[in-house]
């Protein structure tokens, strides 16, 4: 890298609170406890709130990540925090997986009132996905979705910026989101992108059940 004039990507310092906790507010248990493994897709999603400064004042960001592949199943944009913020973004997430079986699926986020509302409950529960909420106290309770979200800033938002609007983050970001899924290579997917790894499990899944069928 240093003999082609190359240099990692460094992750900024800015910061601003997105999670707002309600103490008296139900919430679910604590189902991952750190453990961010996925035997399969649609097993464990992971989900969370960034934020990105522009000229006309703050933008939110919603992301659901598949944990098995870490492909970026939805994602929304909102210049508020409202509950709609993150709703959006599960309803593109559902709907991104045209009808799959998700009766299996761990939906896990941190404490934030957006993740705990009345609308957000029944949303997950209308899809049979089981809710899961980190634990208090734990810095950790939602690393890999907290991890990609620095990934986002590093390798698109302090790169590009500074940024005019929320119109012009929402476009960088959905041609982000089209490279991460289906071109960015990750080296915990064995350097290729989300996109090709669901791929590979799915054929060697059908493999697998078609050999079972011709021993049967």
């Amino acid at each position: 890298m240093k003999e082609e004039g190359l240099y990692g990507a460094r992750r900024g310092r800015q910061f601003k609170v997105t999670t707002m906790s309600d103490e008296n507010q139900y919430r679910p248990s604590d189902l991952v406890d750190r453990q961010f493994v996925a035997p399969a897709p649609n097993r464990l999603w992971v989900a969370d709130l960034t934020y990105v400064k522009t000229r006309s004042g703050w933008v939110y960001v919603a992301f659901i990540i598949d944990v098995f592949s870490r492909f970026i199943v939805g994602w929304q944009i909102s210049t508020s925090l409202r509950s709609d913020l993150a709703i959006d973004a599960l309803k593109m997430a559902i709907y991104s997986r045209n009808g799959d079986d998700l009766s299996h699926l761990v939906h896990h986020s941190d404490r934030g009132v957006q993740y705990l509302s009345i609308r957000y409950s029944e949303r997950l529960a209308g899809a049979e996905i089981l809710a899961s909420v980190g634990s208090k106290g734990d810095s950790y309770d939602n690393a890999l979705a907290e991890s990609f979200n620095g990934l986002y800033k590093t390798e698109l938002i302090h790169r590009r910026g500074p940024w005019r609007n929320v119109e012009q983050v929402e476009w960088a970001t959905l041609n982000y989101v089209d490279w991460f899924n289906n071109r960015r290579i990750h080296e915990s997917l064995d350097y290729v992108p989300p996109l090709e790894f669901e791929a590979h499990y799915y054929e060697t899944s059908e493999s697998e059940s078609l050999a079972v069928l011709e021993m049967i």
